[in-house]
């Protein structure tokens, strides 16, 4: 009888080996699927992660893209706008060197009025006087009758 009870312990021992077998598979198992849906989990971010970045970057390359299209188009009105004020620039330097003969000629016309008028000059070197024209009026450059005191004319008061 007691190898009965024996056999019926080594028994009982086994199938409750077996059944700790079993439920450690099982439990490996849940953990192997649970790692499993986890690694899809985790993969499914990343792609997610990876498709947003994707995104951002395209996103990002139209902005710059409309950018540079933008500064190409100030850029090219800008030099549009740089040729014209220096074309500008070339009509007015060429007017300033014009004027600046005709104040030269204007300054060395006063400057000739003033010694005749200073110096008391005679009759035979005063052209007024030569064509037989009293002191108060002259002739101008272009042959018209003016009049002028003869006071000597300050040419720093002009300026």
């Amino acid at each position: 009888m007691s190898s009965g009870t024996s056999s019926g312990s080594s028994l009982g021992t086994r199938s409750s080996r077996s059944e700790d077998d079993l439920d450690l598979q099982a439990q490996m198992e849940r953990r192997r699927k649970r790692r499993k849906e986890s690694n899809r989990e985790s993969a499914r971010r990343s792609r997610l992660r990876k498709q947003q970045h994707l995104d951002d970057l395209t996103s990002q390359v139209k902005q710059l893209k409309d950018q540079n299209k933008q500064l190409s188009m100030a850029l090219s009105i800008t030099s549009q706008n740089l040729v014209a004020v220096q074309a500008q620039n070339s009509v007015l330097q060429t007017q300033k060197m014009e004027l600046d003969s005709r104040l030269g000629a204007l300054t060395e016309i006063l400057c000739y009025m003033n010694t005749i008028t200073s110096t008391g000059a005679s009759a035979s070197t005063n052209p007024a006087m030569v064509n037989n024209i009293t002191s108060s009026n002259s002739y101008d450059l272009l042959g018209a009758s003016c009049t002028w005191n003869q006071q000597p004319i300050d040419l720093y008061q002009c300026f």
